[in-house]
């Protein structure tokens, strides 16, 4: 098929987006590419369509998991073979999907950057016919990047096992020293570079000084009429947020990375569709959810970052239509970032205590561990070492970027399951285990391919099928794991400590402390930046946009601040032009007030009388008796 056959098919699109076919043309051509797309340009068919058009894998990594997550079932809905391998799936499970990629029909891989850490997952990568890596989010490369992951520097790796296959880069938002850094690290050569304008002509940025917040929020909501997204910064926030608009009567939602997949599917949908108006979230919504109506996006707390900032502002006004980016910002707002600061760059000792804290915590001995996924109940943990949470979770990522293990973030985990015996031995076992047949005989009815493949089981679903409770469900599935028929991975929602290294002992454990003053000056000036936008008043596009080294930018017209200064100017020029009119009226004749209101036609009442009040403050005209006259 031809690109455009292609993506009539899959995507019943006519035509490319700006850029998209070039960009493709790039990938095609066996070009190292680097593609910068604003948010909403379709960065994830310019690797999607190349690769359909070429045979074998194509290799994405990405780093979030939900997105991951969400891309698969996307393509699964197009008839196209999708897996990704995520934390949390048990090693057994990523055996399959891994071989299901070298000898079956898998046109696309999806990987955390953190397993191409594991010897495995490169062992196998070897043996794959892979015709493209995609690197989304490619701004986490950078140490200059507002959201560097240090397993990012090691996807260079592939290219040492497919030197010959190109990889295309994806980021909605870079620096020119991010840009150049991204090819250096991926190792470019024959490189091409697209990028599109950042300016986004049809969003209204706004930053509001507000105190009430909770009451601004309402204003907005009934002020612009259609949908909108709220950012939050906390998962406790989107509910109360959402409960408090919808007991003022607009239809909210909430959304956050640690509820159930299913029903984030739900409650996305439900916003998508305009069921629900308004969905409140935290960072974790609209990575690739392509909403096009859109109209206003605010920002309850301060971005950690104008990268982060213009991409989330970026999900308005999709279909070129008038939308606004509303930041609002008050003076607290820079004390809490303040104390955010200090609590996420721990020193060595704490980095160092947190490590020894979570070996004992898991129970593990020296020198063991290597290659085991743990789940952490991070209020568990601080709450038994008396550590600070925040500071807990930024001396885990410090770990991370060290090398010595992974940390992710709670992402659900659904349960599944797959059977361990052929069809044979599973039916001698029902035979000589009678007991057991109606329970195993449910599983076979409900859920097909779990010979092969594992699937996704619902525990309340066969507790309900097979007249069980959910703990007997469970209990059940345990037993025939334990009698090696089944292997089970129950769901989980909690963060995932991978232990990269075996533990260490504390006199070899080296902290980078050059890495991590680089983090913190890198940050500092990201923050710095940030309420440089929220505090100064000049067009606030002009400055996102210088930002992003395009220096030259003409004004937008449209920001509060532009529209500000437009408002000063127009009653400037009124104030001017009533004060001709006045002159020339008093200077015909003297008039009462009344009367010279009355006569002028210039501006609105309240203009008049405020432009006669400074004409006499000025002592321009006066009052002889009860009529106005020109002061001599």
């Amino acid at each position: 098929m031809t690109l455009q056959q292609i993506l009539k098919q899959y995507w019943n699109h006519d035509d490319f987006r700006p850029m998209q076919e070039e960009i493709i043309q790039s990938v095609l051509l066996g070009r190292d590419t680097l593609a910068l797309l604003p948010t909403g340009g379709g960065k994830s068919v310019c690797y999607q369509v190349p690769a359909l058009a070429k045979e074998g894998i194509c290799i994405v990594i990405s780093p979030l998991i939900a997105l991951m997550k969400d891309q698969v079932e996307n393509l699964k809905a197009k008839g196209i073979e999708a897996i990704s391998i995520v934390s949390g799936m048990g090693k057994r499970e990523i055996d399959i999907a891994l071989d299901n990629c070298i000898y079956g029909p898998i046109k696309f891989l999806y990987l955390s950057p953190e397993r191409l850490l594991s010897e495995l997952v490169r062992e196998r990568i070897k043996y794959m016919n892979v015709n493209l890596i995609a690197v989304d989010e490619a701004h986490c490369i950078s140490q200059w990047g507002y959201d560097f992951r240090p397993p990012y520097l090691h996807i260079a790796d592939l290219r040492e096992l497919h030197p010959n296959v190109p990889v295309l880069a994806l980021t909605a938002t870079a620096t020119a020293d991010v840009r150049e850094d991204i090819q250096q690290k991926l190792q470019f050569k024959n490189a091409a570079v697209y990028q599109k304008s950042f300016e986004r002509k049809n969003i209204s940025y706004v930053v509001q000084n507000e105190e009430n917040k909770l009451r601004k929020l309402l204003d907005i909501a009934k002020g612009v009429k259609g949908s909108g997204i709220v950012y939050v910064r906390s998962r406790k926030e989107t509910a109360d947020i959402a409960k408090f608009y919808n007991e003022n009567g607009i239809k909210a939602d909430f959304y956050h990375a640690g509820l159930e997949a299913g029903l984030r599917s739900q409650k996305q949908d439900n916003w998508k569709t305009n069921r629900t108006r308004i969905i409140v979230a935290t960072n974790a919504f609209g990575m690739g959810i392509d909403k096009p109506d859109v109209r206003f996006v605010i920002h309850k707390d301060m971005p950690e970052s104008l990268e982060a900032y213009y991409q989330e502002a970026g999900r308005g006004g999709r279909d070129e239509h008038k939308a606004y980016a509303v930041l609002l910002f008050n003076h607290s707002d820079r004390l809490k970032q303040e104390k955010k600061f200090s609590l996420s760059f721990p020193s060595i000792e704490e980095i160092k205590q947190v490590y020894h804290y979570l070996a004992n915590y898991y129970q593990l001995a020296f020198e063991a561990g290597e290659g085991l996924s743990f789940d952490l109940d991070l209020g568990d943990f601080c709450s038994r070492f008396k550590l600070d949470p925040v500071k807990t979770i930024n001396a885990l990522k410090f770990l991370e970027q060290d090398e010595y293990l992974s940390f992710n973030e709670s992402v659900f985990l659904p349960s599944r399951f797959r059977f361990e015996v052929l069809n044979e031995a599973l039916y001698n076992f029902q035979i000589q285990n009678p007991g057991w047949d109606p329970f195993i005989k449910t599983l076979l009815r409900s859920y097909g391919g779990a010979f092969e493949n594992y699937v996704r089981l619902r525990e309340f679903e066969l507790a309900r099928r097979t007249h069980m409770n959910v703990q007997q469900v469970i209990d059940g599935l345990k037993q025939l794991q334990d009698f090696n028929i089944l292997s089970y991975q129950q769901q989980t929602d909690q963060p995932q400590v991978t232990y990269l290294k075996p533990r260490q002992p504390a006199n070899a454990l080296y902290i980078n402390k050059k890495a991590i003053d680089e983090r913190k000056a890198t940050y500092l000036r990201k923050m710095e930046a940030v309420f440089a936008y929220a505090e100064h008043k000049k067009c606030r596009s002009q400055m996102l946009l210088a930002y992003f080294d395009e220096p030259y930018a003409d004004k937008c017209g449209v920001c509060d601040v532009c529209l500000e200064e437009k408002r000063k100017k127009n009653a400037s020029e009124i104030f001017d032009d009533i004060t001709s009119e006045v002159v020339q009226l008093l200077r015909a004749s003297s008039l009462d007030i009344g009367s010279l209101v009355t006569s002028t036609m210039t501006g609105t009442e309240k203009e008049k009388i405020e432009t006669i009040r400074l004409l006499l403050d000025a002592g321009k005209i006066k009052f002889v008796g009860e009529k106005l006259m020109i002061s001599e």
